[in-house]
């Protein structure tokens, strides 16, 4: 273990497709969503613990979440949680980690990973994450994973790389984000691309080089925490800083613009469990091929998700290719083939319901 390596778990986010199980006041990243004794933050800080020091994990969540954060990381101290004000999308995020681990760490290597994420061949994934921090230690680059496409999946980004030799750290040619189903099966028969993970591994000082040079704006903002990242006027800064940050994504403001970007190529049980769909494709599923969990009977049901309180009785009767998910006094019965209408089901309850129900 590299007492160097940090690992920041971006924990912010409210995870709206997966509604009505993720909600506003406590996010899917705070729930045992596969019923394995762990919730998916308390599982993605473990996968770091043969990568980096427990001191040298952090987590950068909404302010409304540090209680959350608190609650299943109880190791953590208050410096390692980054309380965001707002959200201002993950290339703020990162800027705020960054810039706070190199103040205290010139030699610093930041491995940066989405809370909500499945990995099921974890030793795999530990072993590639240590050699891209490997390979960013010694080189100025820009690390992001690339995970092999198993179908022409819309709601994933895509990576194109050059295969100039055979090793598994590659240049990136083009980013393409979710793009259209035609394009995206033009993607996998052409054989060079793969999905954007959305982990990212550099060195502290090559991402704050790279934010100086395309996010000028954004340098500013928190160079001007010099000397105040690790103290007790942190909070007050913070506060102050990300009301002039622009909300833009690390993808877009930083790696595709910049000319030292890299796609590690890997394998290892990936899904960014976005969305019910997601869901359905990674938990057992019983002979009829259904995604059971809750205390629920069910007659001639198939290829349906269920998710329910365990402390309700629920009986499903005739449906096939659907999601039944209860959580919190809200309902939703919806064609998994619909699920992108997800979005749309929490913007109308946003503007027609009680805002308990988001």
């Amino acid at each position: 273990m590299d007492i160097n390596n940090y690992a920041v778990i971006m924990a912010g986010g409210i995870g709206s497709r997966f509604w009505p199980f993720s909600r506003t006041k406590y996010p899917k990243q705070f729930h045992d969503v596969l019923g394995t004794g762990a919730t998916l933050i308390q599982q993605t800080v473990n996968r770091f613990k043969n990568i980096c020091p427990p001191e040298n994990i952090i987590i950068v969540t909404n302010k409304d979440y540090v209680g959350l954060v608190k609650e299943q990381l109880p190791f953590l101290q208050d410096h390692q949680i980054l309380a965001e004000p707002i959200g201002r999308n993950t290339a703020p995020c990162l800027a705020y980690a960054s810039y706070k681990i190199l103040q205290r760490d010139k030699n610093a290597n930041i491995v940066v990973a989405p809370s909500d994420h499945i990995i099921l061949q974890e030793k795999e994934f530990e072993n590639v994450i240590v050699e891209a921090l490997q390979a960013t230690e010694q080189a100025d680059i820009l690390i992001t994973l690339g995970m092999k496409p198993t179908r022409p999946d819309t709601g994933y980004g895509y990576i194109q790389y050059i295969d100039e030799k055979k090793l598994r750290i590659k240049k990136v040619k083009t980013f393409t984000e979710k793009p259209a189903l035609e394009l995206a099966i033009k993607f996998i028969e052409s054989g060079e691309f793969v999905w954007n993970a959305g982990i990212f591994i550099f060195n502290a000082q090559t991402i704050v080089d790279a934010i100086k040079k395309h996010l000028p704006e954004m340098d500013e903002v928190f160079t001007e925490g010099s000397g105040l990242y690790w103290t007790d006027k942190e909070n007050d800064f913070i506060n102050k800083a990300y009301s002039r940050c622009g909300n833009i994504s690390i993808d877009y403001g930083i790696m595709e613009k910049s000319d030292n970007v890299y796609v590690m190529l890997a394998d290892f049980g990936w899904s960014d469990l976005g969305t019910w769909k997601s869901l359905f494709e990674n938990m057992p599923k019983n002979d009829d091929g259904n995604v059971i969990d809750g205390n629920v009977l069910t007659y001639d049901a198939k290829d349906t998700i269920i998710k329910t309180p365990k402390n309700k009785l629920v009986v499903v009767e005739g449906l096939e290719g659907y999601i039944v998910a209860e959580f919190d006094d809200v309902l939703m019965i919806c064609r998994k083939e619909n699920e992108q209408r997800v979005k749309d089901f929490v913007s109308d309850v946003k503007a027609t319901q009680d805002k308990r129900f988001v």
